[in-house]
């Protein structure tokens, strides 16, 4: 693979500040930056009507429905908590595809085609340094992601807020969804996915084989941030007895759950169900099991898991990012003649 030679910066280098070069690239990319605009404002406003009417009309519903006693001429509004129900999920998912979104983008146009197409060499003969060239075009999108991701998230936490505790179908604080779409770690996450698709097009160079790459990356930094989030805070283990059953299975984030055995210890739960079957019976005797334990991340965790996760993926981009500038100076360094 051939390398990539800055050429020697001329005399127009100092002629060429900051913000006119941060005025090219937005014209480079205004189409980019008016589908992120679109896509912001369409979010807050949907996030806004979530967070009032939708929510309102949603809690009525629920309450004629309780109210009714699921009689047979049971008289609510199916239709509102419908809608809520549509609107919160389609809403979230959005949320939960921004990292892939912005590597897409950034691995296809960012770098990508500017290196395919030669723009990126063309900004180089201008006095423009490869360095420089980089660093504006993390540091710009960074600036817009962070804006409009967090933006989203505030509204997204207002609004899943104001249905708690009055629609019945509300989504948990630990759905995978809604835990990220409410705090920042979802800006953490689009942040990643900026470098993962800027270091892909430095990498491959190409439009759409960047493209593809960026959503690989990202796609392993959103799932080993998933895999490792539980285990990044230290978590509660309750025990409860057999007649009890378990306290927090569906209560919070799990981590582990079992058997409590007669000395104390903690071993798997065998395939079963129910205690009430003989097979059941026998193999918990078998066991020596005198309760269940679960170890979980309760409500109190929340911030905690969003506090340590968000930074395990910033210091992942920020790793992704100086591994984008290592390899453009490799890349662009002028090859040393000898004598």
């Amino acid at each position: 693979m051939t390398a990539l030679t800055a050429p020697a910066a001329t005399g127009t280098a100092h002629t060429h500040g900051s913000p006119r070069l941060t005025r090219w690239l937005l014209r480079l990319h205004r189409s980019a930056l008016l589908v992120w605009t679109v896509f912001v404002l369409l979010g807050s406003a949907l996030l806004l009507w979530l967070a009032g009417p939708l929510t309102d009309a949603a809690a009525e519903g629920w309450r004629q429905y309780n109210a009714c006693g699921m009689t047979p001429r049971c008289s609510y509004d199916q239709d509102a908590i419908l809608l809520y129900k549509s609107t919160y999920t389609y809403v979230a998912a959005a949320m939960a595809g921004l990292p892939f979104l912005v590597a897409a983008w950034a691995g296809a146009a960012l770098t990508g085609r500017e290196l395919e197409s030669g723009t990126a060499q063309l900004a180089w003969t201008q006095g423009v340094s490869p360095t420089r060239w980089l660093a504006l075009r993390l540091a710009v999108p960074a600036v817009a992601v962070t804006a409009g991701a967090s933006l989203l998230v505030l509204l997204h936490r207002r609004a899943w807020s104001a249905a708690e505790g009055r629609i019945d179908t509300g989504k948990p604080w630990h759905d995978v969804w809604t835990f990220h779409a409410n705090g920042p770690t979802t800006v953490a996450l689009a942040l990643a996915g900026l470098v993962a698709g800027a270091l892909a097009g430095l990498v491959l160079r190409r439009t759409l084989p960047a493209l593809l790459l960026g959503l690989a990356l990202a796609a392993g930094v959103w799932g080993t941030a998933q895999l490792l989030m539980p285990h990044l805070w230290p978590a509660v283990t309750e025990e409860t007895s057999l007649q009890q059953g378990y306290g927090h299975l569906y209560s919070g984030i799990q981590v582990d759950h079992g058997l409590v055995t007669a000395s104390g210890g903690h071993v798997p739960e065998p395939e079963c169900y129910t205690t009430a079957s003989g097979g059941c019976a026998k193999e918990l005797e078998r066991l020596d099991a005198v309760g269940y334990y679960s170890t979980y991340h309760p409500v109190s965790h929340y911030w905690p898991l969003q506090l340590t996760t968000g930074a395990l993926v910033l210091a992942v981009a920020g790793l992704g990012t100086a591994a984008a500038f290592w390899l453009l100076r490799h890349r662009t360094a002028t090859p040393r003649t000898t004598a």
